[in-house]
């Protein structure tokens, strides 16, 4: 349902979330090996995401990716999806074809639909606090 990008996307914020409610700003090559990305895939995605003001970027010695604490619980992963994937998981069509919609529907339309719009519930509802405290908590994780 989501490209690899977004996929790796959304791991990365939560790696970032999970580090900076520990006050530690994480690298590039630290989300990588964590999110089992290549790494200038990665810088790829962290770009996208900073320019979509879903974390921030320290350059220095002592720089790297952050989110300030008091923003983890606003950024929506609707937020990732559309940083990295845009908005077309709304309304593209489940088998992928070029033209689809209500008066040309493919064979799939009307039952995917209602899975579109679930998941555009789920991601709009989902914050990065709620998924990194799982993560902390040993309720989740991130990585096999």
């Amino acid at each position: 349902m989501f490209s690899k990008a977004c996929e790796y996307g959304i791991k990365a914020a939560i790696f970032i979330a999970t580090k900076s409610y520990e006050g530690i700003r994480v690298s590039p090559k630290e989300i990588a090996m964590e999110i089992s990305s290549p790494q200038a895939f990665t810088a790829k995605i962290l770009q996208a995401l900073v320019k979509h003001d879903v974390v921030k970027s320290v350059k220095g010695a002592y720089g790297g990716f952050e989110i300030n604490k008091g923003d983890i619980s606003t950024i929506k992963l609707s937020q990732i999806v559309k940083a990295i994937d845009g908005d077309t998981i709304y309304s593209a069509c489940g088998l992928g074809l070029d033209k689809c919609d209500e008066n040309h529907p493919c064979p799939v339309h009307d039952k995917f639909k209602g899975v579109r719009d679930e998941l555009k519930f789920m991601l709009e509802n989902t914050n990065l606090e709620e998924l990194a405290l799982n993560i902390k908590s040993g309720a989740s994780f991130l990585k096999v």
